[in-house]
């Protein structure tokens, strides 16, 4: 690791010492997995709360709140004892931008159809790992496909198509939550999983990661997700995503702002 790489990791590290608390979690839908210790529903809870994180987060909370409310307190539980019919019925006038409550019923339908294939939506992931990739990415294609397979009618984009241009970053989003475990990602999966995750990637951390010099590319694509990938691993080899959460709270909460980061 050069010198600018260790400037770099010596702030990141301040930044992530100062924010990775849980106190700064609100408002994001991380904060719903933190009410179910059982993870066969934690990961269902992620699953969903990660498939709507997408637009306002005022809207983000009420959509997933009114999801998890038609489940009931376990969620494992409400998939077990329903189908894509009674889902749809459950969910009946649900919309949360384009996602409806047909797409949804669709969605957790496929994944209650991965979870009796493996046993648990990790497992899923698991099958899918191999120990020479440096990255999850063949991991995150085989347990999209895997849902999306099952699903029975179309979950639009709930589920990303497998290797596509995307970022996924809803997807590693979930995965974040899932194999990492500090005071803000509640875990429950094998966390030696973590050095392979893909930073989640969006217009504001792309952004950020610009400013810091990680990439040049114009695109908040895949490509762009691995290459910042690598240059965090540069830092942190086994924990990639480590700063992943510090860095988001920069413009979210508007006492900090990237370039309060920048002048550590």
């Amino acid at each position: 690791m050069g010198k600018t790489d260790q400037n770099i990791g010596k702030r990141l590290d301040l930044l992530y010492e100062k924010l990775n608390r849980r106190k700064y979690v609100h408002p994001d839908p991380l904060e719903f997995l933190y009410d179910y210790r059982d993870i066969r529903d934690r990961e269902i809870v992620g699953l969903v709360s990660s498939g709507l994180a997408y637009g306002r987060v005022g809207q983000i909370l009420k959509s997933v709140s009114i999801i998890l409310k038609k489940m009931g307190p376990e969620p494992s539980v409400f998939l077990l004892e329903n189908n894509y019919n009674t889902m749809r019925k459950a969910f009946g006038g649900f919309a949360h931008r384009f996602a409806t409550g047909d797409k949804v019923a669709a969605f957790l339908t496929g994944a209650k159809a991965v979870i009796r294939e493996f046993g648990s939506l990790g497992e899923c992931f698991a099958s899918g790992l191999s120990k020479k990739d440096k990255t999850n990415f063949k991991a995150l294609c085989f347990f999209a496909e895997k849902i999306r397979q099952h699903c029975p009618a179309c979950p639009g984009h709930l589920v990303p198509v497998a290797g596509s241009l995307s970022a996924c970053k809803r997807l590693n989003l979930y995965f974040r939550w899932m194999v990492r475990r500090d005071a803000v990602d509640p875990g429950g999966w094998c966390s030696s999983w973590s050095s392979g995750l893909i930073i989640p990637l969006d217009v504001h951390m792309h952004r950020i990661c610009l400013q810091l010099g990680f990439t040049n590319r114009k695109s908040a694509d895949m490509k762009t997700a691995m290459e910042i990938t690598r240059q965090f691993r540069k830092i942190s080899d086994h924990d990639p995503v480590k700063y992943d959460f510090s860095l988001t709270r920069l413009g979210i909460r508007g006492d900090l702002t990237p370039e309060f980061f920048l002048k550590i």
